[in-house]
């Protein structure tokens, strides 16, 4: 049985995450303020940590402003190192997002630098760049909404299911030891490459509503990258199911 501590444990990922690990009869320890742990602070962090043997570190960032994600990020990740090292982890998988080294700006460019301070701490770290959630589409589509029109980003996107990149995370965290600690960057996303206007239309027409989804480039800064083939997995990247239009009817 292998100890493993998850941040953002009651997340979007990290539910299916630690119910994974937990039916495969790991210990799971969950990593949050409510549970007396800050990663910002320090406070209690040493003592969550002690006798460990991997973290995987999914935890979201509270905005999605570039300093405040930042620095969030870069701070967590260093006191997650430092307190791992001294309680004896041995490794940690970050999650991270596929194409967030094309981009200069904003909640992508924070992730870029979270992922830099986890490569430079003590622990070995292996990064999982993984494409949207499907609940990406709902909360979009839900911020785009104006009166009978809901505007969504000019995007390539390849949207995957939370549990099936949890399922990857559960199988890099519980490595052996004789197993490699670092390795190539891991991508995961869904089974297709779609325009993100055509995911939501198919929401709308899912939840029977009549409203109108146009595409616009107005809604993302660095449109032109999300407009490319940067949000999308390379060639090596890992696919899983189910498609958007399955997991909408489960």
């Amino acid at each position: 049985m292998t100890k493993i501590a998850v941040t953002g444990a009651t997340g979007r990922l990290g539910r299916p995450l630690v119910e994974i690990l937990e039916g495969q009869g790991h210990e799971v320890v969950p990593i949050a303020r409510s549970k007396g742990v800050d990663v910002i602070t320090g406070e209690g962090l040493a003592e969550a940590l002690d006798g460990v043997d991997s973290i995987v570190d999914a935890a979201t960032g509270p905005s999605p402003d570039e300093q405040e994600a930042t620095e969030f990020f870069t701070t967590s990740a260093r006191n997650l190192q430092q307190a791992g090292a001294a309680g004896g982890v041995k490794r940690t998988v970050l999650v991270s997002i596929i194409g967030i080294d094309k981009f200069t700006t904003g909640y992508n460019a924070a992730k870029l630098a979270q992922e830099q301070a986890w490569l430079a701490g003590p622990i070995p770290t292996r990064i999982v760049r993984a494409a949207q959630f499907h609940e990406f589409v709902e909360q979009l589509l839900d911020w785009g909404r104006q009166g009978e029109v809901a505007y969504l980003p000019t995007m390539n996107t390849q949207v995957v299911a939370a549990r099936s990149v949890a399922e990857v995370l559960a199988e890099l965290a519980t490595l052996p030891d004789s197993a490699p600690a670092t390795g190539p960057t891991v991508e995961i996303a869904g089974p297709r490459a779609e325009r993100l206007v055509e995911l939501g239309r198919v929401l709308v027409a899912h939840r029977g509503e009549s409203l109108r989804v146009e595409e616009t480039a107005e809604f993302f800064a660095e449109s032109e990258v999300y407009d490319s083939d940067a949000p999308l997995p390379g060639l090596d990247a890992k696919l899983a199911g189910p498609t958007y239009e399955e997991w909408l009817k489960e």
